[in-house]
C-alpha cells in the first residue's frame, strides 16, 4: 500500500484550514475550565462540542461520564472510533478539552483570554495550545485523510487533565476494548519551536511529600533563649539546603539520575533559558552536566509551600514548628515511591540538630521514556521531516503527565508518541497563552503523514 504523498497531503490541510482554526476558536469560546467543576454543564457542552467535531472527520464519538474512584461522578469524556479493517492496525488518538483557568484577564495582552484573537501568526487564547491545539491537530489529520485512511482510529478527549485525572484510570480500565491499540498519540506536548518539529522523549516523574520541622512545644522569647535554639524556620532551611551538594546538585542516596532518552541531538540555548523563564541577572545555574538532562531526565526538589508567620505582625519570638511542602521531580525511569522513601528517609536522618523531623508522603505519579527505536518511532520522525521540512530535534519534558506511564502500563504492547502544538513562546498556564499556526498546520500535515504511514 503507498502511503499519500506530502504535497497531496499539504493541499488537503490547506483546503481545510479556516475550518480547523474555526474550530479552535469556538473550543477557546467554551470556557471549559475543569477547575471550576468537572461535572459541570460547561464541561458537558465542551465534550459534546469535541464530539460533534469528531463525527465530522468520520468518527462515531459520543460522551460519557466518568466515574471517580470513591464512586462520585467525575468528568465528561468523549470515546469514539472508526474501525476500517478489523486486521489493520489500531490508533488511539489522545488530547484532552478542560482548560487552566485564565485568573488574571489584566496581564494578558489581549481584551479576552477566551476569545481566540491572532497577532501575527500567533493565535492567543486559553486553550490555543493546552490542548484545544492537540485536538485541532487529530481533526485536520483525519480530514486530511478522509477515505485514504487505513488504520483503525479510537479517540479519547479527557475532561480533567487539568485536574489530575482523578478518573482516568477507572474510565480506562472499564473501557479496555475501546482504548486497546497498536499506537497511541498523545498531542499534549511540543516542539522544539515553532518551525522545528520534536517528539517528546521523556516526563519526569513526580513525588510529593509535607515536611513538619519541629524545636518546641511552644514559642519563646528570642531574646530570653535565641543563641542556642534555632527557630524552627531556620532549621527548616538548614534541612532543606542538606538536600544539595556545591554544585547545586541534589545529593540524595536512592535517588536516580539519567541522561537525555535517545541521546542528546541538540542541548537548550541558556541565554533563551534566561529569557524564558525571566532569570534575575548573575544567577548562574545550579547543577552539573548538559542543561538538557538537567531540566529534562535528572531529579529536582522545588518547595511549594511554606508555613511561617508572615512579615507583617511578626514579633520577637522563636518559632516552634515549621512545615514545608516538597515537590520532586523525579527521573523519567523511577518509581516515584522509590525516591519519596529515599527523600522521607534522608530528610529525617538529616534533622539539623536533633530538631524532630516528620515526613508525610502525598501524592506519586510516574514518569515516562519512549522506545526511541520503536518502528513507531521511527515513521513520526519521518512524517515530520516532510511536513516541517527539517531534521526533527528531540526533547525530554521536565514536567509530568502522569496518564501517560498508566496508558503504557495498561497496554504495555502499544507505542506511545508524544507530540503537540506547543513552543517556547506557547505560555501553556500562564498569561497569553497562544499557539503558532504556521506551526499547527505543519504538526497538522506531520499527523496526517504519520497515519499514513501507519497504514502501509
Amino acid at each position: 500500500m503507498t502511503a499519500l504523498n506530502e504535497q497531496t497531503v499539504r493541499a488537503r490541510v490547506e483546503a481545510d484550514w479556516t475550518r480547523i482554526v474555526d474550530l479552535l476558536k469556538e473550543k477557546i469560546a467554551l470556557k471549559a475550565v475543569s477547575a471550576q467543576g468537572i461535572t459541570g454543564e460547561h464541561m458537558k457542552r465542551s465534550a459534546e462540542f469535541v464530539a460533534a467535531e469528531m463525527r465530522k472527520v468520520g468518527i462515531d464519538a459520543h460522551v460519557e461520564q466518568s466515574t471517580n474512584p470513591d464512586g462520585t461522578p467525575g468528568a465528561w469524556e468523549v470515546i469514539g472510533s472508526h474501525i476500517v479493517d478489523p486486521k489493520a492496525p489500531t490508533v488511539l488518538l489522545y488530547a484532552h478539552h478542560d482548560v487552566q483557568p485564565a485568573p488574571n484577564p489584566a496581564d494578558w495582552g489581549i481584551d479576552d483570554p477566551f476569545t481566540a484573537t491572532q497577532v501575527g501568526d500567533r493565535l492567543y487564547g486559553r486553550g490555543t495550545c493546552d490542548d484545544g491545539g492537540g485536538i485541532a491537530i487529530h481533526s485536520g489529520a483525519l480530514k486530511a485523510l478522509g477515505d485514504d485512511l487505513h488504520v483503525n482510529i479510537k479517540v479519547f478527549f479527557e475532561g480533567e487533565e487539568e485536574m489530575g485525572s482523578r478518573s482516568f484510570i477507572p474510565f480506562i480500565e472499564a473501557h479496555r476494548d475501546e482504548f486497546d491499540s497498536d499506537v497511541i498519540i498523545v498531542a499534549d506536548s511540543g516542539n522544539w519551536t515553532p518551525d522545528i518539529p520534536s517528539l517528546t522523549t521523556s516526563l519526569r516523574g513526580n513525588t510529593t511529600l509535607d515536611v513538619s520541622v519541629k524545636v518546641l512545644d511552644h514559642p519563646v522569647h528570642s531574646g530570653q533563649y535565641g543563641g542556642p535554639i534555632l527557630d524552627a524556620n531556620t532549621l527548616a532551611a538548614m534541612l532543606i539546603a542538606s538536600m544539595y551538594n556545591a554544585d547545586g546538585e541534589l545529593n540524595i542516596p536512592g535517588l536516580l539520575s539519567q541522561e537525555p532518552i535517545g541521546g542528546l541531538q541538540q542541548d537548550l540555548d541558556p541565554d533563551k533559558v534566561r529569557s524564558d523563564t525571566s532569570l534575575v541577572p548573575g544567577y548562574r545555574f545550579a547543577g552539573t552536566g548538559s542543561l538538557a538532562s538537567r531540566l529534562w531526565t535528572k531529579p529536582s526538589a522545588t518547595v511549594i509551600g511554606f508555613d511561617a508567620h508572615p512579615v507583617d505582625g511578626s514579633f520577637n519570638v522563636i518559632a516552634n514548628e515549621a512545615r514545608f511542602r516538597l515537590s520532586v521531580r523525579t527521573a523519567p525511569g523511577q518509581r516515584p515511591e522509590e525516591a519519596q522513601q529515599a527523600v522521607a528517609d534522608f530528610l529525617t536522618a538529616n534533622a539539623p540538630f536533633g530538631a524532630s523531623v516528620t515526613v508525610t508522603p502525598l501524592d506519586n505519579g510516574m514518569g515516562w521514556a519512549m522506545d526511541p527505536d520503536a518502528e513507531a518511532t521511527e515513521d513520526a520522525l519521518a512524517a515530520m521531516r516532510e511536513a516541517f521540512g527539517v531534521e526533527p530535534i528531540n526533547k525530554g519534558e521536565g514536567g509530568s503527565i502522569p496518564f501517560i506511564p498508566e496508558l503504557q502500563r495498561i497496554f504495555p504492547k502499544a507505542q506511545v508518541l508524544v507530540t503537540g502544538p506547543e513552543d517556547p513562546q506557547s505560555n501553556a498556564h500562564s498569561p497569553n497563552e497562544s499557539v503558532s499556526l504556521p506551526g499547527l498546520k505543519k504538526n497538522v500535515v506531520a499527523e496526517a503523514l504519520l497515519l499514513a504511514k501507519l497504514g502501509q
